[in-house]
């Protein structure tokens, strides 16, 4: 399968950073950039599921991820449309199955903070019976990863006060999304795999946020068997990942990181004296954890 060409960040984007005046230790007058953050009411056919407070890029995939990782969409739904309203702030996802959602389901609002749980519904329950495949992952191309994303063009580096998720294919990166909350970001790149019919076996994720429970759960539904962030674990984050044989690796910066699941899987084939230590200007929040 072809994939569809590469999504990457746009930091100059003029809808997703505002400049705003300020002061700075001294009283000297500074201006910088700041994200953005606006809400997006989320459809599913006529039920209205959840406000989530996001930048405002990608708005379909976002609410396809959001519905997916939620359980709301089935794998094999046939989705009619996805209708996005900018002056509503909408985005509607038809589906010519009427889901059993639309009677149980109690809108709630979704904040930008990170510690947002899930809608409705069993968190485990779409983790029954899974078992991610055994994919092989060489610490070169964790390596190789680290470093293209942490130098490439982000809104993260133009302004701060986000989250990313990246979908890589061995060493290479296939899709980056950001946004104020690492939930909507990941579910970003569940909505584009949706899409565009992508498959998860092959792939790694990267995530700038911690290794949550929530977060190794969606990572599971989307079929990858990898996940690597910056940050730190959770307990239950871990035992999940064990669980289902998810390759769990945080703390990564530098030539450093450490594997609390699968690492037997893991290939040792990088020459550590050639991986250089991170300039401290592309260190994001986290990466002290």
């Amino acid at each position: 399968m072809t994939h569809p060409p590469r999504h990457l960040p746009d930091p100059h984007h003029p809808r997703l950073t505002r400049a705003v005046d300020g002061l700075d230790q001294t009283g000297a007058a500074r201006t910088i950039r700041v994200v953005e953050e606006r809400p997006l009411t989320i459809y599913l056919n006529a039920q209205e599921i959840v406000t989530a407070m996001t930048i405002g890029d990608y708005p379909e995939y976002l609410a396809l991820g959001f519905l997916r990782n939620q359980g709301m969409l089935r794998a094999d739904d046939d989705v009619i449309s996805v209708e996005y309203d900018d002056d509503l702030e909408v985005v509607v996802v038809r589906t010519t199955r009427q889901t059993s959602y639309e009677e149980k389901v109690k809108k709630k609002t979704r904040t930008s903070g990170c510690a947002v749980g899930t809608v409705f519904g069993d968190m485990m329950e779409g983790l029954e019976g899974l078992t991610l495949p055994a994919a092989e992952t060489r610490t070169s191309w964790l390596y190789a990863l680290a470093r293209e994303i942490n130098t490439m063009p982000s809104l993260y580096l133009e302004a701060g006060a986000i989250h990313g998720t990246v979908l890589c294919a061995r060493d290479k990166v296939l899709v980056y999304m950001e946004d104020v909350g690492r939930h909507n970001a990941v579910d970003k790149i569940a909505g584009y795999m949706f899409r565009h019919d992508v498959a998860g076996a092959d792939k790694i994720l990267y995530t700038t946020g911690r290794l949550t429970s929530e977060m190794v759960i969606k990572t599971a539904q989307m079929g990858i068997p990898v996940l690597a962030s910056r940050s730190g674990f959770t307990a239950w984050g871990v035992e999940i990942a064990r669980q289902v044989g998810l390759t769990l690796i945080g703390r990564m910066r530098g030539q450093r990181f450490i594997c609390l699941s699968g690492a037997e899987r893991l290939v040792r084939d990088a020459d550590l004296t050639a991986v250089p230590e991170e300039d401290r200007k592309h260190r994001r929040k986290g990466a002290e954890a």
